[in-house]
């Protein structure tokens, strides 16, 4: 069963007289464990798509299916619990409270389920190792480095042991060594079993995937598959 089956979903925006199909008939299949990247210029559709993966917007028509279940028309309520059990977000901007520590900003998700004080710690702390920062656990984002901040936010996305990790342009405020690193991560999550579904407009990040989509228009216009399941 695939974990993401997008089936001709289309996203319509009205601006003025005209109608912007902002996703034109969109399919995508994603398996799990798969690393898929989803690439296109400013405009061509991507962030919309994005938007869907992640449960913050929903389609004009078209289904969503995410781990077997249709979620397609799901009221805003619905989908932020459906957002918090089973997508983890990887934002180019971090989104870190800048009062908090490592410690607590990847905690602060898990106190909307009904997890207890001992297990979210334990699951904190779990997280933070995985990325490598166990030492700046009690660090605010302030006192560390760009880097250091984006292993906090996927530390955060990983905790909940979500089955989807989506990233949005992750390296986009990092410099090139950064950068690096934190894809180097990325690629080692995947390598542990996690589903990675990345939105860039880089190809060397993209390339980094086992499938690369490339969006323009609304439509994915070319699917490069290194051996992966399609």
């Amino acid at each position: 069963m695939a974990l993401i089956e997008i089936k001709n979903m289309y996203k319509i925006y009205e601006v003025g007289s005209e109608k912007v199909h902002a996703l034109d008939g969109v399919n995508l299949t994603i398996h799990e464990k798969e690393f898929v990247a989803i690439i296109g210029a400013s405009g061509s559709g991507k962030s919309t798509l994005m938007n869907m993966i992640g449960c913050l917007d929903t389609p004009t028509s078209g289904q969503y299916f995410l781990d077997g279940e249709d979620i397609s028309s799901f009221s805003d309520r619905h989908l932020a619990k459906i957002r918090n059990k089973k997508i983890g977000f990887i934002f180019q901007q971090f989104n870190l409270f800048r009062k908090m520590t490592a410690q607590e900003n990847v905690e602060r998700p898990l106190k909307y389920g009904k997890i207890s004080r001992e297990q979210r710690r334990k699951m904190t702390q779990d997280a933070l190792e995985k990325v490598g920062l166990t030492d700046r656990s009690k660090h605010k984002p302030t006192e560390l480095s760009g880097g250091q901040q984006q292993r906090v936010a996927i530390a955060r996305a990983l905790a909940g042991n979500p089955p989807v990790l989506l990233a949005d342009e992750p390296t986009g405020n990092l410099d090139s060594k950064s950068s690096k690193e934190i894809m180097r991560l990325i690629k080692d999550l995947h390598d542990a079993g996690n589903t990675i579904v990345l939105i860039t407009h880089d190809d060397s990040l993209a390339n980094l995937a086992d499938r690369v989509l490339h969006m323009k228009d609304g439509k994915f216009v070319s699917h490069l598959s290194k051996g992966a399941q399609v």
